[in-house]
């Protein structure tokens, strides 16, 4: 990775709700003490003053000046001309905010606003998931290798990001990858978020249970339940999960098609891998049916839970035979079996987002 002998130094923001966390990057690894402070999410003179006071206090700690500042900010925006529009969890924003310009101003810097879940798509691509699998396939002998990577993050919302032959794919409108907004697999009036998110873990579970809003548990708690470790409907905590699976297995599906990639996915809601994968490779795997009745695969490729490691093994071997060259002797590697992967974030979702951020901005200044 080019990153990790690049000693220009990148300072970065994980903007959320209730926080903001400043950190700087050099050569893809945080070089300091990341700093928390409020957002301040519906008054925007303080949002603005916590953002410069944040960048200010992480530049007197480097040990240089840094070359640009890089973060993730939620959306609907203009992120290439670093204007904010009306924002969910950021109502200070409504009305469209020029940040970019403003740091930009403040600071003397280069300023580049990314979508969280693009830019953690990236950093996967370029330090996490994707290197990781091609590895892995190089040192089981394999010729196969994946340039292509869809990230996807699970929590309190549903992001995504696409990265093709390395390059981040943001769109005309700034909005690829906008994964949140397919349709839903089980209930088609709503969209896929509302199938895969925190609360529809909860609300699964509240709905067999028969318990009220205000007794909903955790989607930790939830799991702990479902694997035994805490008490309450066990049922009810795996049905949840199943049902995410296979709304997310569904959504999954329909990207691959197009994308024809590697999958990660991250996010608070990744850790309870163990109980949506399996379904979720199910319905990947699962077939149509055409008005004859016969049956076709839901997907051209095979996928596979590369977690799991029986289905690691055989993806990493796949079907690598020898063929022979027509009018020669020479022989080939070549491996017939189309298949893509999907697993869990190895280098976690904020690491992931941050070198994704230092990355795009050192891109941008060369």
């Amino acid at each position: 990775m080019k990153y990790i002998d690049d000693n220009r130094i990148v300072m970065t923001l994980d903007a959320g709700g209730t926080n903001f966390v400043f950190s700087a990057i050099q050569s893809a690894e945080e070089i300091v003490e990341p700093l928390s402070l409020p957002s301040n999410a519906d008054n925007l003179d303080l949002c603005l003053k916590s953002l410069v006071e944040g960048f200010k206090k992480i530049e007197k700690l480097l040990p240089e000046r840094p070359v640009a500042i890089s973060f993730a900010f939620p959306g609907p925006a203009d992120y290439p001309n670093g204007i904010i529009g009306d924002l969910g969890n950021l109502p200070a924003f409504r009305g469209g905010v020029a940040l970019g310009p403003m740091l930009e101003a403040e600071f003397k810097l280069p300023v580049f606003i990314n979508n969280d879940g693009d830019l953690y798509a990236y950093g996967e691509a370029i330090a996490g998931f994707l290197p990781y699998i091609n590895q892995l396939l190089e040192n089981a002998g394999s010729p196969k290798r994946f340039k292509n990577l869809v990230g996807f993050t699970l929590g309190t919302g549903f992001g995504g990001g696409i990265v093709r032959n390395g390059e981040l794919f943001i769109g005309d409108n700034s909005g690829a990858g906008e994964v949140w907004l397919l349709r839903n697999k089980l209930n088609s009036e709503m969209n896929v978020e509302e199938g895969v998110s925190i609360r529809a873990v909860q609300r699964e579970y509240a709905r067999i249970e028969g318990s009220t809003h205000e007794e909903w548990p955790t989607p930790k708690e939830i799991y702990e339940i479902a694997t035994g470790t805490l008490q309450g409907n066990k049922e009810a905590a795996v049905a949840s999960y199943n049902r995410m699976g296979e709304v997310l297995g569904d959504a999954i599906a329909n990207v691959l098609t197009l994308i024809d990639g590697i999958a990660v996915i991250g996010g608070g809601v990744a850790g309870a891998a163990s109980l949506f994968l399996p379904k979720m490779i199910e319905e990947m795997n699962s077939g149509y049916q055409n008005p004859e009745g016969n049956t076709y695969r839901r997907l051209a490729v095979r996928a596979f839970n590369l977690q799991d490691q029986q289905q690691l093994t055989a993806f990493l071997k796949g079907a690598t035979r020898e063929i022979t060259v027509p009018g020669s002797s020479r022989k080939i590697a070549y491996d017939p079996l189309s298949r893509v992967g999907v697993g869990i974030s190895k280098i976690g979702t904020s690491k992931a987002v941050s070198i994704g951020a230092y990355a795009f901005a050192l891109n941008q200044i060369s």
